[in-house]
């Protein structure tokens, strides 16, 4: 169960990352609403994961995942570069966090 918490903090992290755009271009409630609750679900559930997983590991997975995610909404909802480069060392994150969970 830690880490289906651990994914949805992920998760949330990444809508948190998209609402904090949504801040940047309009400064509606709407907008803050997302980012704040988003993070607060985000923390919620990181904090459950911890319980039971490392810390060490926890984080690194947690901010594996939000990096990941939000380079790829970034990607592919706000037009933002593809570049081979960007994939190759986004393959290596995700690489990193593999690792990391077999080592769980």
């Amino acid at each position: 169960m830690a880490w289906i918490y651990l994914i949805l903090a992920g998760i949330f992290e990444v809508i948190g990352v998209i609402g904090m755009n949504k801040v940047v271009q309009k400064k509606a409630l709407s907008s803050f609403g997302i980012l704040f609750g988003s993070f607060i679900c985000s923390f919620s559930f990181l904090a459950l994961a911890m319980k039971t997983l490392p810390m060490g590991l926890s984080y690194a997975v947690w901010t594996g995942i939000g990096t990941v995610g939000g380079t790829l909404v970034g990607m592919i909802f706000y037009k933002e570069s593809k570049e081979w480069k960007r994939i190759l060392f986004i393959s290596f994150i995700l690489i990193a966090v593999v690792g990391l969970k077999m080592t769980q």
